[in-house]
């Protein structure tokens, strides 16, 4: 498990079990998320994402047995380790409550002890088989790329080759060098696109760390300031002060490099050529806006621009966009965007801190 703290939902509608259980936790270094009945359960669960879920039976609105069953039937929650309580000891009770899915059941009145040893049981069993499916994935993904990566690089190599050859064979004017001219250049974007293809192996490996955004942001605009300058574009930037990110670094440079890249690019034929960057915190998320003046996206297409190899008349077909898209969902954020033909772009990225 990761040095960041593990947060507990506590789920009852008894306001004294929930206090005694959020003070017991906090107190072993857990944070934690309370709820009073199970449609607010529900609600709590999928604006956080918690480690962990400890759920009373029964509680008005929606029981136990019914929250417990809409997660277990959910792709996205069906993984969070549920601790059902209820003061029904019955054999019968505690069947249902494991049939539907439960990851274990304690009958009230329970002794913390008991309870505090079967969450940590269950959070590192969650963790290693978090472990294990991320192991195997990354596998997966590595064998899959390297394979793609072989089969389309060798016919690129051969096609511009002896495009090349043909083309230096020809003498000056001859009609067919125009058509030579438009084979190299669509060679050359392939071989371009492999590159985006191979950098699809930074999103399954990774190394967690602590990073100051508005550091990362610096970073980044630097690796673009020649290309600024040269294009007379205008950077400015609002950062407000923000709380560390718990991420891969170069996750993270990829996202603002992609977007940071398509929002230059969108404005090569724009007049006023304006790049602005701001970053805020929202109570428990980052919040990051990348703003140009440029061509502005058609309604049409703004859902479209992040999948792959996507093309239109401002962007370029490529994977740039979708590989921040992949990026941003892997740590359960989001992307918006907001354009305007003719007047530009803003794409904002949010990260959540828990």
């Amino acid at each position: 498990m990761s040095n960041q703290k593990e947060t507990i939902l506590i789920v009852d509608d008894n306001v004294d079990t929930v206090e005694l259980l959020r003070k017991r936790l906090i107190s072993e270094g857990y944070n934690t998320i309370e709820a009073y009945d199970g449609e607010e359960a529900l609600k709590k669960v999928y604006e956080t994402f918690p480690d962990l879920i400890i759920l009373d039976v029964m509680m008005p609105k929606m029981n136990g047995y019914e929250v417990c069953q809409r997660l277990k039937n959910d792709e996205s929650t069906k993984f969070i380790p549920v601790i059902m309580l209820t003061a029904k000891a019955d054999v019968e009770s505690k069947v249902k409550g494991l049939d539907i899915g439960a990851d274990d059941y304690v009958p009230k009145p329970f002794d913390y002890r008991e309870l505090s040893a079967r969450i940590r049981s269950l959070l590192v069993k969650k963790a290693t088989s978090q472990k294990a499916i991320e192991e195997e994935r990354t596998e997966a993904i590595r064998k899959l790329i390297d394979s793609l990566s072989h089969e389309i690089r060798n016919p690129i190599v051969t096609l511009v080759g002896f495009a090349r050859k043909v083309y230096d064979n020809l003498p000056p004017g001859n009609p067919n060098k125009p058509y030579l001219t438009v084979v190299l250049q669509e060679a050359e974007r392939l071989e371009n696109l492999l590159k985006e293809i191979v950098k699809l192996k930074m999103i399954a490996i990774g190394f967690m760390e602590y990073v100051a955004p508005v550091k990362i942001i610096e970073e980044v605009l630097e690796e673009f300031e020649q290309e600024v300058e040269d294009k007379s574009i205008e950077v400015e930037t609002e950062f407000q002060s923000v709380s560390k990110l718990y991420i891969d670094k170069e996750h993270f440079k990829i996202v603002l490099r992609n977007i940071i890249r398509n929002a230059i690019d969108s404005m090569d034929k724009s007049e006023k050529r304006l790049l602005k960057i701001s970053v805020e915190q929202q109570e428990n998320s980052l919040e990051i806006r990348i703003s140009d003046t440029g061509e502005g996206i058609p309604k049409e297409f703004i859902k479209k621009i992040f999948e792959p190899f996507f093309t239109s008349k401002i962007y370029g077909p490529g994977l740039g966009l979708t590989v921040a898209l992949t990026i941003v969902q892997y740590y359960r954020g989001f992307i918006s965007v907001e354009s305007e033909v003719g007047k530009g772009t803003t794409i904002s990225i949010r990260f959540p801190y828990s």
